[in-house]
């Protein structure tokens, strides 16, 4: 199967008062059309960086990012972006949050409101469209923040440990909510993350990046089946594939010492 989103040798060093740094080093990844990939690593290995890359919100200092076999040359409406915070505007409803991306684009806002209120209530906000962001909870948030990146149906969605500020409890939550409209609408996801478990449930292949510079080290298939349960937690499969990715990250760790 072609891939849906591409890095291709990608390069990035940032210039610093210190002198250069080099962020990645060729790093090369695909992404197949529906599939879930997540991506960990320790701090500071480029994760954020390369989403940002794959995003078009950052240039590469060399190498490509393609969509679709097209050369990503800067923001797509093909790509919607989760970053950590929600980043909702304090001023305008949960509703009005959403809609942001089809007023930016100039798009018929009564097609859009209805895809809004839809994408709400299946995260189970239908009682909160007119609520602004001080009388939601992080977890309502950043369901609205998920919303918006899915209002215009991107192919390709991209997570910033969106999940990490929650609560255990809202986070597994979150998970099971994420899977759903993942199931629902089968666009391909790229999610960063620092918690392997995270990882490793939700995704189809785990990509491990190497300390800075960050680069692909090793990438993990997850066989568990879907939909995925809570229960799948408890697996021997799931704390073999945790064990596993551990491991590799703290040889990775001792590796660059």
């Amino acid at each position: 199967m072609a891939a849906r989103i591409e890095a291709l040798n990608i390069v990035k060093t940032f210039e610093t008062p210190s002198g250069p740094v080099q962020a990645l080093r060729g790093v090369d990844l695909t992404a197949r059309p529906g599939e879930f990939v997540t991506l960990v690593g320790e701090s500071g290995c480029g994760k954020t960086t390369l989403l940002r890359i794959l995003a078009g919100l950052l240039l590469p200092t060399q190498g490509e990012v393609r969509i679709d076999g097209t050369r990503l040359g800067g923001p797509s409406q093909e790509v919607g972006v989760v970053f950590q915070r929600p980043v909702l505007l304090p001023w305008r409803t949960a509703l009005e949050n959403v809609l942001l991306p089809a007023q930016v684009q100039r798009l018929p806002l009564a097609d859009a409101a209805v895809e809004a209120r839809n994408l709400l209530r299946t995260m189970g906000l239908g009682d909160f469209l007119d609520r602004f962001p001080r009388h939601l909870s992080g977890g309502m948030q950043q369901r609205v923040a998920m919303a918006r990146a899915l209002l215009l149906s991107p192919s390709i969605l991209l997570m910033d440990e969106p999940f990490g500020a929650l609560d255990a409890i809202t986070r597994e939550q979150m998970h099971l909510d994420l899977l759903t409209l993942w199931s629902a609408r089968r666009p391909t996801i790229l999610f960063v993350t620092h918690d392997i478990a995270e990882a490793v449930f939700l995704a189809d292949r785990v990509v491990l990046l190497s300390p800075r510079p960050g680069t692909v080290a090793e990438v993990f298939e997850v066989p568990l089946p879907r939909p995925r349960l809570p229960d799948h937690r408890f697996s021997g499969d799931f704390a073999a594939i945790c064990r596993a990715v551990k491991h590799a990250m703290q040889g990775n760790a001792e590796e660059g010492r």
